[in-house]
């Protein structure tokens, strides 16, 4: 039995504190922290009300902050501290996890407040002195990443002797009745979604204009949905780990009306990221437009349809190419109906209670910094169909990529 604490009060903290919840057996104390308590108060009470566990502690704090996290984990005294906050506050938690001698676990990679730009590179660098501490940081446990990483170690694991291609698929049919909302943090969404293009190949990356390249692809249970090639994290992690990868690529869909408000937004400079001046004050448009777009904590009571995420790979086994799909269809409906939360909030939250398991049973272990499908991916995959999140695989069919 393990003591964690969460920070970070979003869609994803509320999936993740409902999960952790459900498992006593391993997760036998509970704090979730926030810089606004109130946040963590909300959903603790939904929480105790829906599956009964009581004494899950809330607190206040700025995750910017190193010594009041640290004050914070040395106060409570947790095994491991699950990030689900912002991801410009990576390395100050990983900075306060190294002074504190605690493991460490997030969802997405560190990327700069004043800069749209996010890779690895910032949380690597943290290697020797997480392993000189004698403890673990595992990186990009939600679905994309981390549930997408761990769907290729199962496939390079029993599969494939070497991947060759792989295409990431990322689909949301949902239907939220809004004109226009973002799946999870706005500010955050807009910033990725917006960048340039950019995947792998022949160990270079190519660049594409935003949204330049699209295809029509099938989803089970879906069908066919435009689908854009776009750049996404895990792509920097999956070629370094499986070198035999000739190209890699990430795709995901976006319907004309989204995609239309998205150039509004960014012709009118609401995507900028540089401060202006406003009645004699600094105001950020990006942080202003999060201001005033729905919460996307408050989407998940009238969203309809499903998710479809999963990896499309082809490759080489006992001498012979062969085709692999493996794929997890969500739906926001029964999302909503257990934790009160969308389905995008659900497909990253149930994996990082899963991962949070998987480093305090012991099934993942080590000292430095990895990503998630540098360890078994058996044990996780097991857990994920079981803990709500129920995936399927299908061999040597036509992958349309």
């Amino acid at each position: 039995m393990s003591k964690v604490l969460i920070i970070g009060a979003g869609g994803v903290g509320r999936v993740v504190v409902y999960k952790c919840a459900q498992h006593p057996e391993v997760f036998s104390e509970i704090m979730l922290a926030s810089r606004t308590k109130s946040k963590c108060d909300d959903i603790v009470r939904d929480v105790e009300q829906d599956t009964g566990r009581t004494g899950i502690q809330t607190a206040q704090v700025d995750a910017d902050n190193v010594p009041e996290l640290v004050a914070l984990i040395r106060s409570f005294g947790p095994d491991l501290v699950l990030h689900v906050a912002l991801p410009y506050q990576d390395l100050t938690i990983m900075d306060a996890c190294l002074e504190t001698g605690v493991n460490y676990m997030d969802t997405a990679n560190y990327e700069p407040k004043d800069e749209a730009k996010f890779e690895y590179s910032w949380q690597w660098a943290y290697q020797d002195r997480f392993r000189e501490k004698g403890i673990l940081a595992v990186l990009g446990c939600g679905f994309d990443p981390g549930v997408t990483s761990i769907f290729t170690a199962r496939a390079a694991k029993h599969h494939f002797d070497e991947i060759h291609y792989l295409d990431i698929v990322d689909c949301n049919a949902g239907d939220h009745g809004k004109a226009f909302a973002t799946n999870f943090n706005p500010e955050i969404n807009i910033r990725e979604v917006t960048q340039k293009g950019r995947y792998y190949e022949n160990g270079k990356w190519v660049e594409t204009e935003p949204h330049e390249i699209s295809k029509m692809l099938n989803y089970p249970e879906i069908g066919p949905k435009n689908s854009y090639l776009i750049y996404h994290e895990e792509l920097e992690s999956l070629v370094k780990n499986f070198p035999t990868i000739k190209r890699a690529r990430f795709w995901m869909t976006f319907g004309q009306e989204y995609l239309t408000h998205l150039r509004v937004i960014q012709n009118i400079g609401m995507a900028g990221i540089e401060p202006v001046k406003f009645k004699g004050i600094d105001i950020v448009p990006l942080e202003f437009l999060k201001a005033v777009l729905p919460d996307p904590g408050g989407l998940g009571e009238n969203y309809s349809g499903h998710t479809s995420i999963g990896c499309r790979i082809r490759g080489i086994k006992d001498g012979k190419e062969r085709s692999y799909y493996i794929w997890n269809n969500c739906s926001h409906e029964a999302a909503y109906k257990e934790t009160r939360a969308q389905g995008v909030s659900y497909t990253t939250g149930v994996p990082a209670a899963i991962g949070a398991m998987m480093m305090l049973t012991g099934e993942w272990s080590g000292k430095g910094v990895f990503n998630v499908e540098e360890f078994n991916p058996d044990p996780f995959l097991t857990k994920l169909g079981e803990m709500g999140l129920p995936w399927s695989e299908q061999f040597d069919i036509d992958l349309e990529l």
